[in-house]
């Protein structure tokens, strides 16, 4: 049976499908980069500049590995095993990111054969280097810091091996993906070349391509209970590459152990303030309001298609 209790986060998400965003900043131990707006006149950057802020549908899309055509960026910024490096996600115009139901992933790729402003990363071998999904609780997203405007927090592994990569931060939006096809797949990647002297790489069972690392009937990302509360989340793709952890694979070849199991939500700490960007004027007048829910929410087929037939119109 519908009851306002479950109306309520339901009339909050629809103000969520009227926008989606991109990657405005990357901070690196301190050093703040920003990205170029979407379609616009690009500038120097170290993020790759896609031309429309609307989500990447479907897991076989060509652009699952770096965004809506995304284009080279003309720098690489200098990083270290261990740097800390903030993700600051936005929508469109500028104003807070729409989205609060999903999981953040990282992945990372070698630029191989070249340096990554020309590295095609259409056969990158990608893995994942963090999963962060739900709060303690199992009731809120870690997504919802991003909502608010704080970045995402990601730690370059400190073993990793020194060279050229490609990070791939993605958002994976699933307040539609109670029907197959319906998550929305948001990645951004960033340019960096990483010194040291580590040895530290992932085993080859570890890495995947985008696409191909996904399907669209994946547990996480095919989800029809993903508003059932206490919510259960199996995270899609490959687990943190084993070596993240400590279990170091060197590039002689050797094996390493499973890293984090993909399918218990991942650990984070919570996000900091965010940086000072300059925002735009708002597109949606409608926004997410907090609910506490304190028992399980269900749906009719009836209201989910109805709330699919409005985000199709996004």
């Amino acid at each position: 049976m519908l009851t306002v209790l479950t109306l309520i986060p339901f009339l909050a998400y629809l103000s969520q499908v009227c926008a989606h965003g991109y990657v405005a900043q990357v901070t690196i131990d301190g050093t703040a980069y920003a990205g170029n707006v979407p379609n616009a006149e690009p500038t120097p950057s170290i993020v790759r500049q896609i031309n429309n802020i609307a989500p990447v549908k479907g897991a076989s899309n060509v652009y699952l590995n770096c965004g809506q055509d995304a284009q080279k960026a003309a720098l690489v910024a200098n990083a270290n095993p261990g740097s800390q490096l903030q993700f600051l996600w936005l929508d469109g115009d500028g104003t807070n990111w729409p989205h609060n139901i999903g999981p953040l992933m990282t992945y990372m790729a070698p630029c191989i054969n070249t340096t990554c402003d020309q590295y095609d990363p259409t056969n990158a071998e990608w893995f994942k280097i963090e999963e962060t999904g739900l709060e303690p609780g199992n009731m809120t997203w870690y997504q919802q810091n991003i909502m608010n405007r704080s970045p995402a927090n990601v730690t370059i592994p400190s073993t990793l091996k020194s060279g050229q990569y490609m990070i791939r931060h993605e958002i994976i939006a699933l307040h539609l993906a109670t029907t197959v096809g319906g998550a929305e797949f948001y990645p951004s990647c960033t340019q960096v070349n990483v010194g040291g002297s580590q040895v530290g790489v992932a085993s080859a069972s570890e890495e995947v391509t985008f696409p191909g690392g996904y399907s669209d009937t994946d547990p996480g990302i095919y989800d029809p209970t993903v508003f059932d509360t206490p919510i259960q989340y199996i995270f899609p793709g490959p687990p943190v590459a084993a070596f993240v952890s400590g279990t170091s694979t060197s590039d002689s070849g050797s094996s390493s152990s499973s890293g984090s199991a993909s399918g218990a939500p991942a650990t984070s700490s919570a996000p900091s303030a965010s940086p000072t960007v300059t925002s735009g004027g708002a597109t949606c007048t409608l926004r997410p309001q907090t609910l506490v829910v304190q028992k399980r929410r269900s749906i009719t087929h009836a209201m989910a298609a109805w709330i699919r037939s409005i985000g199709s119109r996004a």
